[in-house]
């Protein structure tokens, strides 16, 4: 293994322990989300980051994933990310905005991150900037009508500075993605609406970046969508493609057992 691929495998490890932890000390659910997230956030956000460009966490509720990674960057310190979901925080369970430079907008109630989205990269396009858009969906928000009037906005106005990845992780709310609407995060579907589309492994930061340089090196004028294949609960086995942690804290016991596999898994190490 590179030296380049250890130090992203050690960051993928880091993150998911402080995501664990915030959820652990919170006593919260919506782990799930944020483990299958996180590695996408970090080639976008984390090793990508720009000033000029906006990221938009549109799948709201892997809030601590978000939080972790501005952690990280050092845009969110570490005495305010121990307030997470408590009172007074400005790190409640769903983004809010216009306390953090990171957090532009309010997401959570989902199907908005697109079309606020794609309103950022017409106001690029308008004032004839550089700037990138990066909106950061689930797979079963593109079973929302307001997703697909973004998608046509974005490609009938040659939006070729927007970015949309899709965390595919087959999961949603109370059932599989594709027993509730089908699959509407197909990428024949996106492509056939004049999106540029590319599959990837949504875990694979050395791939994910790979495919980013691809799709913002080229300007043909079409939007761009990453369809990501992930997995929910990604590092914890016993999370891993289970339902329930859409919604579960952990116990006690539970937490140390993910702790100790993401630090084995991730780091190599006995994590204390």
């Amino acid at each position: 293994m590179t030296t380049e691929a250890t130090d992203f495998q050690s960051l993928q490890g880091q993150l998911r322990l402080k995501i664990l932890g915030l959820y652990n000390q919170a006593h919260a659910g919506h782990i799930g989300c944020s483990l299958s997230c996180v590695d996408l956030m970090i080639a976008t956000l984390v090793l990508r980051k720009r000033q000029q460009d906006t990221f938009l966490l549109s799948k709201g509720h892997a809030a601590a994933s978000l939080y972790a990674c501005l952690n990280h960057l050092g845009e969110i310190s570490d005495e305010v990310l121990t307030t997470y979901y408590k009172n007074g925080t400005t790190l409640p369970a769903h983004p809010a905005p216009n306390k953090h430079a990171g957090i532009p907008f309010a997401t959570g109630s989902l199907g908005h991150g697109l079309p606020i989205g794609t309103g950022v990269a017409q106001a690029g396009k308008l004032l004839g900037d550089d700037s990138r858009v990066y909106i950061l969906m689930s797979d079963g928000e593109t079973n929302e009508g307001t997703t697909w009037e973004a998608a046509h906005f974005a490609v009938q106005n040659g939006l070729d500075n927007l970015i949309v990845l899709i965390d595919k992780n087959g999961l949603q709310g109370f059932n599989q993605t594709a027993n509730v609407l089908g699959d509407t995060a197909d990428a024949r579907t996106w492509t056939a609406m004049g999106f540029e589309t590319v599959e990837v492994d949504g875990h694979d930061i050395p791939a994910i970046l790979d495919t980013l340089d691809q799709l913002t090196t080229t300007s043909n004028g079409k939007p761009k969508v990453v369809i990501a294949k992930t997995v929910k609960g990604k590092g914890v086995s016993y999370m891993e493609n289970r339902l329930e942690w859409h919604y579960l804290p952990m116990t006690p016991a539970q937490y140390e057992q993910a702790h100790a596999e993401v630090g084995e898994r991730y780091l190599s190490v006995d994590v204390v």
